[in-house]
């Protein structure tokens, strides 16, 4: 065992675990207050349930199992995590063995780094759902979701399937393709299937009548900076080493975050007249998202002109809901499927020795595209029929009456707040 390469690994599965509760935050600011613990307890939702699939079966599907049509793995072989923990003779579990993956650390700690994977994709989810969506309702998405949906996407990936680099697709093109930590399986898949049930429950009541505004900016902005730092294990942590390329995707990852930040700000400031804060948050979170699949392929200067690119898109992008009427609460399409998108298409221009602008050909880019469309394809069928089976059994919605009153006294039976209403009432009492 490479107890240094041990290290770095369980350190960085515990960075992108910090990246739910950091979601959650990031998310709680920007809803109303009457909706933000309901928004908190989704991504506590997300957490939980995508644990306890993920050591049942959800591990086997992704890594675990034997490669079933280059789909999904076997997820039997796997169950209960059978095939990377054992107990040794004086009853205290370990790990089966090391990675396959040749850098020398104990399987399980893959199970805990991938785990972390899957709760923070779904959780991206949320977002566009809320102040209108019940949790009973969402625990059970989550679990067939991680099931159907993002374990097989990271089969067909990252473990030797129909869309990763050794894949059919990228054969018949004549090139791999590239996707370092999530552009596909992460961003464009949370994305797509966010809009697809967006599109199917329908809009928030008060949607283009009432002001929506972020009720805890500083909410807003801790979760953005807490997915940052997270963000160094989702990308530094994808290079299963403690190596030089870990300490490259740490600098391009900053860099790009830093350019869309900026990008960002420039185009609110043209379009609005301000640099905001909820504007800079989104801008470093889409400059993460858009160099996550390319943070070990592209050289200081891409990583930046690709932070450039997508922090304009996506904060062009995030007007679009209002243009077609959909609502997507938290802009999880606008800036992760935007983001996402951008970031896997663009190393078919900038990725070093096979982009079109690094001396490459027309294959990278092709492949990229072509994998990339691939992915929507697959979310958009798959989210849909677990949704509408959801929409026609249980219902996504909680009632007009308790989503205009709130979803937190209507779904947790509490309120963030309480202090506020009683001050309200002292002063009113006082005067």
């Amino acid at each position: 065992m490479d107890t240094g390469n041990a290290a770095w690994m369980l350190v960085c599965a515990s960075l992108v675990f910090l990246m739910t509760p950091a979601v959650a935050f990031f998310y709680g600011g920007m809803v109303r207050r009457k909706a933000v613990l309901n928004m908190l307890m989704l991504s506590a939702g997300a957490l939980a349930v995508s644990t306890i699939i993920w050591a049942l079966w959800g591990w086997s599907i992704a890594w675990g199992g034997k490669d079933i049509g280059g789909i999904f793995g076997d997820p039997a072989s796997g169950f209960l995590l059978g095939d990377t923990m054992k107990a040794g003779k004086d009853g205290v579990f370990t790990a089966t063995g090391l990675t396959p993956n040749g850098n020398k650390y104990p399987a399980s700690i893959d199970v805990a780094f991938q785990l972390a994977f899957a709760m923070i994709t779904v959780a991206l989810i949320s977002g566009a759902l809320a102040e209108r969506i019940k949790y009973s309702t969402w625990m059970i998405f989550v679990a067939i979701w991680i099931t159907l949906d993002y374990a097989p996407m990271a089969h067909m990936v990252w473990n030797g399937g129909l869309l990763s680099p050794d894949g059919p697709i990228s054969k018949f093109i004549g090139a791999p393709v590239h996707d370092f930590a999530g552009g596909t399986v992460v961003h464009i898949n949370a994305a797509v299937a966010a809009l697809v049930i967006v599109l199917l429950i329908g809009k928030r009541k008060d949607f283009g009548k009432a002001p929506i505004r972020p009720h805890n900016v500083p909410f807003v902005m801790l979760g953005a900076f807490l997915l940052w730092f997270g963000w160094f294990g989702f990308n530094a942590g994808s290079a299963f080493a403690a190596n030089g390329t870990a300490g490259y995707a740490w600098v391009s990852t900053s860099l790009s975050a830093a350019a869309a930040m900026l990008t960002w700000g420039f185009t609110e400031k043209i379009r609005t007249g301000h640099y905001t804060a909820v504007g800079a948050a989104s801008g470093m979170v889409a400059g993460l998202v858009g160099i996550t699949p390319a943070a070990d392929v592209v050289s200081p200067l891409w990583a930046m002109v690709i932070g450039a690119i997508v922090g304009v898109l996506t904060c062009l992008a995030c007007g679009l809901k209002f243009r077609f009427g959909y609502d997507d609460s938290l802009d999880v399409v606008g800036v992760h499927g935007v983001g996402g998108l951008t970031g896997t298409v663009l190393i078919g221009f900038f990725a070093q020795g096979t982009g079109l602008f690094t001396g490459g050909s027309w294959r990278q880019l092709a492949v990229q595209v072509v994998v990339a469309l691939a992915a929507v394809v697959y979310s958009v069928v798959v989210t849909f029929v677990i949704a509408f089976v959801l929409q026609k059994t249980i219902g996504w919605r909680v009632n007009e009456n308790e989503e205009l009153t709130g979803v937190d006294l209507a779904d947790q039976g509490e309120s963030a707040y309480d202090f506020v209403g009683k001050a309200t009432a002292l002063f009113k009492e006082m005067k």
